[in-house]
Order: structure tokens, then C-alpha cells, then sequence
């Protein structure tokens, strides 16, 4: 069985890393990598990018989208967790002493980023494009029920910015052609 998985994944790869796949490669990439799985989708970009030069701003909008579409996805995964945790609680109304106060989770540092992402908003969502936060923040916005249409804008923006910076910016570092 863990073979055959193996070589489902080195196929779905291969097929990803064909050139003549393109801007759906980047799409599916770009999708994957805003969801909670450890993936980076700027290489895919950088080297689609790097092949195609006149491809620029389809592959950075293309990448935005499939990027903004796994973070919106992450949102209904956080939105989802939260109406789970909300019906087990009404079938466990004694909770741990220790799991919880108030329905929050206890510690200054949970209780800051809580207040701070409520103060802010859907706003926050412009920083899911940074490393290791950025995703999860995504799946928060839902937990807190922040308005959704809101909340996909701002991710859309941050991420938008983050792949025209990152992408410019490895354009500049590795100018030379392949």
C-alpha cells in the first residue's frame, strides 16, 4: 500500500513539473501550499516564470488565485472546527478545569492574538502570506467567524504582494537564463 502511494505522488509530480502543464501546475501548487500542508509554491512559480518569461503576470495572477482559493479553503476547514467544537461542547457541558476559561483558550499570549485579530478584522488577512502564520491565521479568521467576502479580499491582496515581491525579487537575485 505505501508503495503504491509513493508512486501516486511521484506521478502527480511529474505531471505537475511538465511544462506543457503550465499555469494549472501553478494553480494546483499555489492551492496546495495555502492550505495547512508544508509546501512552497514560489520555486514553481520562479521557474515557470524562468521558462516563460513573457508569462509573468499570468503566472502571479494565477498563483494569487490558486493561492487565495487555499486560503478561503482554510477558512471553512477553521469555520467548520469551530460549529464542531460548539456541538460538542453542548454534548460535554462540564468542561476540563484545565482546557478552557470562558470558552478561550487560557495563556496572555492566546488571549492577545485573539483580541488583536478581533480588533483588527478581516484586515489581519493581508498578512496570510507571511511563512508559518499565514495559513493558520486563515483557518482563525474562520474559527471567528470574520466575515468571509472581506476576509478573501485581504488574503487576495497579501498574497497578490507577496508573489509579485518574491517573484521580482528571485528575478533580480538570479537574472541569468536557464
Amino acid at each position: 500500500m505505501e508503495e503504491s502511494l509513493l508512486s501516486a505522488v511521484h506521478w502527480l509530480l511529474g505531471m505537475l513539473a511538465l511544462p506543457s502543464v503550465g499555469l494549472s501546475a501553478i494553480f494546483t501548487v499555489s492551492l496546495v501550499s495555502a492550505t495547512l500542508l508544508p509546501l512552497g509554491s514560489e520555486p514553481a512559480v520562479f521557474g515557470y516564470i524562468k521558462l516563460a518569461p513573457d508569462m509573468f503576470w499570468p503566472a502571479i495572477l494565477v498563483a494569487t488565485a490558486g493561492n487565495t482559493v487555499g486560503g478561503a479553503i482554510s477558512y471553512w476547514m477553521g469555520y467548520g472546527a469551530e460549529k464542531a467544537y460548539e456541538r460538542w461542547k453542548e454534548k460535554h457541558p462540564h468542561p476540563h478545569p484545565k482546557a478552557t476559561e470562558g470558552g478561550r483558550m487560557r495563556g496572555r499570549w492566546n488571549e492577545r492574538a485573539h483580541d488583536w485579530l478581533h480588533r483588527m478584522g478581516p484586515p489581519a488577512l493581508l498578512l496570510s502570506w507571511l511563512p508559518a502564520v499565514g495559513d493558520p491565521l486563515c483557518a482563525v479568521a474562520g474559527w471567528l467567524r470574520l466575515s468571509f467576502w472581506p476576509c478573501v479580499v485581504y488574503m487576495a491582496i497579501g498574497k497578490f504582494l507577496r508573489y509579485l515581491v518574491m517573484t521580482a525579487g528571485l528575478l533580480w537575485f538570479f537574472p541569468g537564463q536557464i
